[in-house]
């Protein structure tokens, strides 16, 4: 695994309904959306994921886990968490979990602001979200080389 600060990552908005998928280099900071894979009842199409991991060949997988306002957690947490868990089961990458909250209101005010419908299902929300999660990782580690 290259040093940490030149990583490629991998990002998740992970749902019920899709999963948003960004990537971007730890060296600069930023992601890119990349997909949106359709999931059933939070059951992805494992192949498409698993092509993704190939294509891109990331040195970690970031997923969002979308805690309470109070920090609390709750079922998609939970969900979240197995999705973590199963990512690094079947295809041995590591996997962090980030604090996602308000990553989805933040990514459908962005796609309203940018023009978009309120159809946020085929306007880039999932995958937007998951470029914010993806930063908001980016910049916590950039505190944690600062301390």
């Amino acid at each position: 695994m290259p040093e940490k600060g030149n990583r490629r990552v991998l990002a998740f908005d992970y749902g019920t309904r899709r999963i948003g998928v960004a990537s971007g280099q730890e060296i600069l900071g930023t992601g890119q959306p990349v997909a949106m894979i359709p999931a059933r009842d939070g059951i992805p199409d494992w192949s498409q994921l698993e092509a993704l991991l190939q294509e891109w060949r990331p040195d970690l997988v970031v997923v969002g886990l979308p805690l309470n306002m109070d920090d609390s957690e709750n079922e998609m947490c939970a969900r979240a968490r197995k999705f973590g868990n199963r990512l690094h089961g079947r295809y041995h990458v590591p996997v962090e979990m980030v604090d996602e909250r308000l990553t989805s209101f933040e990514a459908k005010g962005d796609v309203m602001a940018a023009g978009g419908s309120r159809d946020f299902g085929r306007h880039g929300v999932d995958d937007r979200a998951a470029v914010l999660i993806l930063e908001t990782w980016f910049g916590l580690q950039d505190e944690r080389a600062g301390e």
